[in-house]
């Protein structure tokens, strides 16, 4: 905290500037000194100052300029300005206070009259300083707390996910598929939302919610479920039953990304032409979520080993996808997807498989 205010006095003749500074000493503040407008701008642009007593008539940038710009600064548009004129005129003080001083003292200069004037404009210039300072400390503060919330509410979300993870990875132990086909699916999902201009909240909500479009599969017996040949018509019939028991499984929250959840796992396996399940939906009937998740969990099932089929190649699989376009999939979907290739890998690399589910293994063991 500053000891003494700092007052700046600009005169292009020294001998005001002498008598002017013996008199503020003695009130207790702090001289500096300047004699034309361009060293006037200098200093206060590196000094910080508390009121300056500033002379009208000076060659160069008159008294009026110097005002008009210091008024216009950010830092400097607080410091109080009194101009120090012989001038009389009425139209000079209109001046004076269009430019933006704050006061006017006329020569020859009455030294009670500066005394009173500098103590009230110095306490305006503290009062400013000080709500200034306020101010700052509080959009500080508001920053840090806001930081804090931030930092408190990722550690939140990330939790939310993982438990989603985990809970959504139960299949892991009933099905071929691991806990990072739920991931790499999720992501694939949230890629393409966001490659389609989804905002970052609806992208957020389907990355929560497409980890558990299987969550019917709980429901399906193992002997379907981990069946390593292909599946009668009456299997077929129970398992395509995993979309409507995970939606009621799903159905009645109040949160949105569950309830997203619930439409993912209802509509996940409706394709583009209506061929299909459970409802049959065609086109734009089926859920823009729906739609997404679904080559998104189509994509990871052509690139992963399955009990009946071998991992198709990476080219195999973008030329599955490409020409399912406008039969399985959403146009405008299959478009975003493949348009987006490098990040689908990087996912897929970053996610990748830790080896078989438990159930799997027994599965293939004892031939179930």
């Amino acid at each position: 905290m500053k000891n003494k205010p700092k007052i700046l006095i600009v005169d292009d003749e020294p001998i005001n500037i002498k008598l002017l500074r013996a008199n503020l000493i003695s009130y207790g503040y702090e001289v500096l000194s300047a004699s034309n407008g361009e060293e006037t701008l200098k200093i206060v642009s590196e000094n910080d100052i508390d009121l300056i007593l500033l002379d009208v008539m000076m060659p160069g940038i008159d008294g009026f300029e110097v005002t008009k710009r210091l008024k216009a600064g950010e830092n400097t548009r607080f410091i109080p300005i009194v101009l120090i004129t012989a001038l009389k005129e009425t139209s000079d003080r209109i001046k004076g206070i269009e430019s933006g001083c704050d006061d006017f003292l006329s020569k020859p200069i009455d030294r009670l009259e500066l005394k009173a004037r500098l103590q009230s404009l110095v306490k305006i210039k503290s009062y400013y300083d000080y709500m200034r300072n306020y101010e700052k400390g509080l959009e500080v503060e508001v920053a840090r707390r806001t930081a804090e919330l931030q930092q408190a509410l990722k550690i939140i979300e990330d939790a939310s996910l993982e438990t989603i993870y985990r809970l959504s990875k139960a299949a892991e132990y009933r099905d071929e598929e691991t806990g990072a086909h739920i991931q790499r699916m999720s992501h694939y999902a949230a890629a393409v939302a966001r490659r389609m201009g989804l905002d970052e909240s609806t992208v957020k909500s389907i990355l929560y919610a497409a980890p558990m479009h299987d969550a019917g599969k709980i429901a399906i017996p193992d002997s379907i479920l981990l069946k390593p040949g292909k599946l009668d018509t009456d299997e077929w019939e129970i398992m395509k039953q995993h979309t409507v028991i995970g939606a009621e499984i799903l159905e009645g929250s109040e949160t949105e990304f569950i309830k997203l959840a619930e439409i993912i796992a209802l509509t996940h396996h409706e394709k583009w032409d209506g061929s299909g399940y459970p409802k049959g939906l065609r086109g734009a009937q089926i859920p823009l979520a729906g739609r997404i998740a679904a080559i998104a969990d189509v994509f990871d099932a052509l690139t992963s080993r399955r009990p009946y089929k071998e991992a198709f190649s990476i080219e195999s699989s973008f030329d599955i996808i490409s020409e399912s376009r406008g039969i399985h999939f959403d146009p405008e979907v299959t478009d975003a997807f493949l348009a987006i290739q490098d990040e689908i890998l990087i996912i897929k690399n970053r996610y990748k498989d830790q080896g078989e589910s438990k159930l799997f293994k027994m599965g293939r063991k004892n031939n179930i």
